[in-house]
């Protein structure tokens, strides 16, 4: 006999916690569902032990930069294993805090693996449960080249378990996992190959980030290879041999990292089993109210493809449940202007439109560009200068930002407030009017002419 629930959740990461916990302090009864640990990809092995990592390559860029302010300290030797354990203690903490925000709203926590076998009811193990509404919050996984010797590389996932730090690495990709891994690595001493299918970066972000990066990248010592693609790995004497499609010679390597990009995690869910089809890609298609094809089935998150971003995700689930549960029929997520940060060195913050995709929807005549090169303060006293980059995409007579970019110390953190001012529809002068704040990098985006 089926156990039945206001709300089943499959999937335990950040969407499914956030749309759990929502309808819960709505009264109703709510189970989820995961059959990892707690906290999905972000947490595990994604923003947050990522983030750990950027944190110690940056120290360890600022720690070289230590001369030239006036310390004479030797660059401090670095512990890979203590800085893993360390990172593995803080995410088991935050494992055990979603439990407790579990147990303290009362939301039912079922682990293992969840399968549909009818409407709206799914089996866990011995369990049968049903629900007026199931959300399938599942997130992603790595995806891999289907290539001889692929087994011999890892994913970033397989980079997180690393126990000691590896002296030669390629990471082939050009996304953003991709980038942020070299960066990390080459930060921490391993000298690192980048493998780029083609010759960009970052392609769906505004140019300018992009090609800036590889610029950064190269200049701090990351070997950037393009149009190489990977034809084969063989194991090489302990070694990582790879052989290229075009022919060239080959290249050896410790580990090798395959950053290509992520798949929507849907397998063993038996979606067959309601008639829920997926798209070509493997997504499973929702409307903007987050509903699927199927009544009361709904679906959040990486496995729909949709700005796959824990804060996105996260958004997207509380709003799902005030719209079932909280009396907010119209309640839903914007997914325009939503604001990112990619965490390489250096980092790059964005919101908006690119250059290129405000020219193609608004026309070249309705688009003004102002972007600013300058060197931070931080960089003023340093023999070593690196230069940042500004962009702001203005659209129309009034000038309406639709874009701001920026690759540079403290995008990460300045990014957060002007999305704020983008979300609302601030003009250029809107932006003129502003005081600046001296000195700081921010400045710059109230400043241009």
């Amino acid at each position: 006999m089926s156990e039945h629930f206001d709300l089943i959740v499959i999937g335990g990461g950040s969407g499914g916690m956030a749309t759990a916990r929502r309808a819960a302090s709505y009264g109703k009864r709510v189970v989820l569902i995961e059959r990892g640990r707690l906290g999905g990809t972000c947490v595990n092995v994604g923003c947050v032990p990522k983030k750990v990592m950027w944190h110690a390559a940056d120290f360890a860029e600022r720690a070289a930069q230590a001369h030239d302010y006036g310390f004479d300290t030797a660059v401090p030797a670095h512990d890979w294993g203590r800085l893993v354990g360390n990172r593995e203690t803080y995410i088991q903490r935050l494992n055990g805090i979603y439990a407790r925000n579990l147990d303290k709203d009362d939301v039912e926590f079922v682990a293992g693996d969840a399968r549909f076998t009818g409407e709206r009811t799914v089996t866990v193990g011995e369990r049968e449960l049903s629900a007026d509404h199931v959300l399938i919050a599942t997130g992603g996984k790595p995806n891999w080249p289907d290539i001889p010797g692929a087994a011999l590389g890892t994913d970033s996932d397989g980079f997180f378990a690393w126990q000691e730090r590896p002296e030669r690495v390629a990471i082939v990709g050009s996304g953003y996992i991709a980038c942020e891994l070299a960066g990390v690595l080459n930060g921490l001493g391993t000298k690192v190959t980048l493998l780029l299918r083609r010759e960009h970066v970052l392609k769906d972000f505004d140019a300018m980030l992009g090609d800036t990066l590889i610029e950064r990248m190269v200049e701090a010592g990351i070997d950037v290879q393009m149009k190489r693609s990977a034809s084969e790995l063989v194991e090489a004497q302990g070694e990582i041999r790879v052989e290229f499609k075009d022919g060239g010679e080959s290249a050896r390597f410790d580990k090798l990292i395959w950053a290509i990009g992520r798949l929507p995690n849907t397998d063993g869910l038996g979606l067959e089993a309601i008639g829920l089809e997926l798209a070509a890609d493997g997504t499973v298609p929702v409307d903007a109210w987050q509903d699927t094809a199927v009544a009361g089935v709904h679906a959040l998150g990486d496995v729909t493809g949709q700005a796959e971003l824990t804060p996105v995700a996260i958004a997207a689930g509380r709003r799902l449940s005030d719209r079932l549960f909280g009396g907010k029929p119209e309640s839903k997520l914007d997914y325009s202007n939503i604001p990112t940060v990619v965490f390489t060195h250096p980092p790059i913050g964005t919101v908006g439109m690119s250059e290129a995709a405000a020219r193609a929807q608004y026309g070249d005549d309705a688009i003004k560009i102002y972007t600013s090169h300058y060197v931070a303060l931080y960089h003023g006293v340093l023999e070593h200068k690196i230069p940042s980059d500004m962009k702001l995409v203005c659209m129309g007579d009034d000038e309406k930002i639709v874009g701001a970019h920026v690759i540079g110390d403290g995008a990460d953190e300045m990014t957060q407030g002007f999305a704020v001012a983008v979300k609302m529809g601030a003009t250029k002068a809107d932006f003129d009017d502003t005081v600046a704040i001296h000195p700081t990098s921010a400045e710059e985006f109230v400043t241009m002419t």
